[in-house]
Order: C-alpha cells, then structure tokens, then sequence
C-alpha cells in the first residue's frame, strides 16, 4: 500500500482557498497574523477570507473580546472564537445557505529578546462541516521550542494551517486530525498538551482518549483530565499548586490504591509549607504501565480512567518511567511548590537502582539532585515481606552499602518519610489477583475494591467481567 504524499503547508492553504463552500475569519494576537499570511501568499484567499485581525494593543483586545487576566489564555481564545463566528453569522446570513463557516484564533506569546519567558499558545477553530448545521469546534495548546521568535511564529503559522485544514478534510478520522498537527516541520519544535475536540459532529470523541494519544505519539511528555473527563492544559492547572501524586497500573483501582493515597496526601497536608486550599491531587498513568505486549490497549486504559473518575480523581498520563524527569518536569509547571510523590516499598527499590541513571553523565547523584534538590518530598507505604503476614516498611528498606548513607541523609533531612495510620489488614490485596478473579468470575473480588469500583465494573463490564450486570449502578 503506497502512503500518500503529505501536502506541503501552500498545498494545504490553496486547497482550503479553491473550495468555494468555505469561509471566515482569522484574528490573531501576539505573534502576528502567521497564518493568515499563509493563505494570502497561497493565492485565492479572496474565496475563503471574510476578515483578518489582530488586536495587538492591549486596550483595544480589551475594547473588542472583553477584559481576562492574562491575554495568552484559553480563556481570551473562546472570546475570540465567539466573537468573530457571532459575526460571520449575523453578517453573512444571505450565505449560510451555502456556506460552511469558520473562525480560526490563536493567542500567542513568543519567546523575548532575553530569553526570559517560554513562547507557548493557544490556538482553536470553530467550523461547520456542512451549511446550516450546528458549529464544532477544536483547540489546542502549545508550547514552542524553537530559540528564536521568528521560527516560533513560523511553526504558529504552520500548526494553524494544519488544523484549519485537518477539521475539514480529515473530519472522519481524528486520529489523522491530531498527528496531522505537526506536519511540515522538524520534529521537537512544537509541544502539543492539550487538544480538544466537540461538537455535534464529533460526539464520539472521547478527548481522554486523544489526551493519552498525545503522549503515545511524543507530542508531549505529559497530558491531564480532570475527574470529570475535562482536558486540562497541566501549565494552567499546575500553576503554583501543591501537587500529590500517586503513580500506579489501577488495573483495577483496589482498597490499597485508595488507602496509599489517602494516607499519604493526609501527611501531606500536615506540612508547614504546604496550603491546603491549594493542593491539586493526580493519580499518574505512565505508558509503560499501560502497555502489554508492547501494544496499549485504549480500551483498557478507558476501563482504568473511568474507575478513576468514578472516585472522583484527576488524570494525568506521562512517558517518564523515572520519577526524576517527572519531577524536573512538574517542577516548571508548579513554580517550585511543593510536591509530594506516594510510592510503595518496590517503586523506592527502583529509585535507589543505578543502572537506569547510566545514561546521565554524574549517575544516581545527578538524578537525586534533579528529584530532591528540589521542593519534592516522597511518602514510602508499607507492604508485606514476601510469602509472610509481616509488614514492612522505610525502616526496613534496605540498599546497597555504599548507597546507605545516602538513604539515611534523605530521611533525615526529611526528603523520604514513611507513610502512617495505613490500613494494614488490605496489604494482601494485589491487583493482579483481583483481575484474574474478574476474568474467571470468582466469588470476592469485590471486597477488594471500593464499593464503587465494583459497581462500574459490574455495571459497565469494565476488564471483560462476564458475571451478572447491574441496570442500574448502585448508588
């Protein structure tokens, strides 16, 4: 099977230019009218354009879209889009009938002389698929890599050409919308990590599901949801908050799970530099985690998400294995609040291996000073020794000789501490076992997992449980 030609970012333009049944506007604010240029230098743009913008001045964006806090901002891009689609639609009535409108907007800042700020931006569309039809609408937030401004506005240009053309003419496969996002261009100049996607005509888009593609196809390290299934863009919803965050396979969600983090975010309350009005609470899906055989299975992901938000937590899935490039990412987005990591006895052992720091020129000490040179404090929760009732924990967790003392400084300095008041009497419980219970129908399963838990499994047929369903969940 030969692979089509991808389109070049002209190609893209004049096609969207030539087809006479679309048509809108572009406002854009921060880093000039990129894509809109890219229409006009295409040729035919009188066919597709109704207006381009760009309130630049502060007071008159103010005048135009109404006053927000920041002006780089999901926010500020809704109101463009409402603004600028309302228009079209009061303006061009005697074309609707023939007529599939558009609004494209981005709010963009791109990086200073100084290099003292991170250029990122937001960018949407609103459109209609066929005339006369209730809007879509897609957007985005990215975060640009390039050194210079004059190439991060060249990749707004790009990306802006790309998704107006993607919205139109890959409407039926949105997996090919969002790879399609970061066509002609190099790889690793733009970050991609938020992206949604609604409408009538796209209602069967679960943007959870596209928030996991995201990282699965290296367009970012790091996506978010919130326990009601909202993407979040992690920069504004880590802003300055102090973040706790439990790393697991909840394959499914067991007693444990939910002790390990109740417990552990229990002692991270308590800590003098941490406000409690301000903690932002993650259970971590990692994509090692959440591959078998190699292969991820989005169902199952979407079976592990919804027990999650059915005990009303929030999402977030990474590429990083190593809990040092997680905390030097989170780090950036939190402005260096406190963080606190809970992990089990085993996740330490990993952390105190050296063979997966070989890569970094000074070893395990480089790694220790990115995770814990930091405002980041880990909370270890007991297990049981193997093949016996006793229960184990910091105190007992044992390293190599010549990394003891190294243990015992973070403990005593109170980077690593041990996780109290655990409920000790469910540490037999292993998620594994559970499953396997699921899939063989086995009796007692169910005390194993919160009430809630079974009743959407059971409700749902969440991991091919094939036992008697509910009509109803239990509430």
């Amino acid at each position: 099977m030969i692979e089509e030609r991808k389109l070049t970012i002209k190609e893209k333009a004049l096609r969207i230019n030539l087809d006479r049944s679309l048509y809108g506007s572009f406002a854009e604010i921060g880093a000039g009218q990129e894509v809109a240029a890219n229409f006009f230098k295409a040729g035919g743009a009188s066919g597709t354009i109704a207006k381009t913008m760009s309130a630049y001045d502060m007071t008159f964006s103010d005048h135009i879209y109404g006053k927000v806090g920041r002006y780089v901002c999901e926010e500020r891009l809704l109101r463009m889009l409402d603004r600028e689609y309302s228009l079209l639609e009061t303006r061009l009535k005697e074309r609707e009938s023939a007529t599939s409108f558009f609004a494209f907007a981005n709010t963009v800042e791109t990086i200073n002389f100084a290099r003292t700020n991170r250029g990122h931006g937001w960018i949407g569309v609103r459109f209609q698929l066929r005339p006369e039809t209730p809007y879509n609408q897609c957007v985005l937030h990215v975060i640009l890599k390039d050194r210079d401004p004059m190439w991060q506005q060249e990749v707004i240009g790009i990306i802006g050409v790309n998704l107006l053309y993607a919205c139109f003419f890959h409407s039926a496969d949105t997996d090919q919308i969002l790879s399609s996002l970061v066509d002609n261009m190099w790889p690793g100049r733009v970050e991609v990590d938020m992206f949604r996607l609604e409408g009538p005509d796209f209602a069967h888009v679960d943007n959870r599901l596209m928030s996991l593609k995201l990282v699965k196809n290296g367009m970012t390290h790091l996506a978010m949801f919130s326990h009601t299934g909202n993407v979040l863009q992690p920069s504004e919803a880590l802003y300055k908050k102090n973040a706790v965050i439990l790393r697991g396979r909840f394959r499914p969600v067991t007693h444990v799970n939910v002790d390990m983090l109740f417990a552990g975010r229990k002692m991270f309350k308590s800590e003098p530099d941490v406000q409690n009005e301000n903690i932002m609470v993650l259970t971590e899906l990692t994509l090692s985690d959440l591959q078998g055989d190699g292969i991820i299975d989005e169902q199952d992901f979407l079976h592990r998400v919804d027990l999650l938000c059915s005990l009303g937590q929030n999402v977030m899935i990474s590429n990083y294995t190593e809990y040092y490039r997680l905390v030097r990412h989170l780090t950036r987005l939190t402005r260096d609040q406190k963080i606190g990591l809970i992990l089990g006895l085993n996740n330490l052992k990993n952390v105190f291996e050296e063979k997966y720091y070989d890569q970094l020129n000074g070893g395990i000490l480089e790694a220790f000073g990115i995770l814990f040179g930091r405002n980041v404090k880990f909370y270890v929760y007991p297990t049981l020794k193997e093949g016996t009732d006793e229960v184990i924990g910091l105190a007992d967790f044992e390293v190599p000789e010549h990394l003891r003392s190294l243990l015992n400084y973070l403990v005593e300095n109170d980077k690593i501490e041990a996780v109290e008041n655990v409920k000790s009497h469910n540490l037999h419980i292993i998620s594994n076992d559970v499953l396997d219970m699921i899939h063989s129908n086995e009796p007692g399963w169910e005390e194993m997992v919160p009430h809630k838990v079974a009743t959407e499994i059971k409700a749902k047929g969440l991991f091919n449980y094939n036992g008697s369903r509910l009509e109803e969940p239990i509430e």
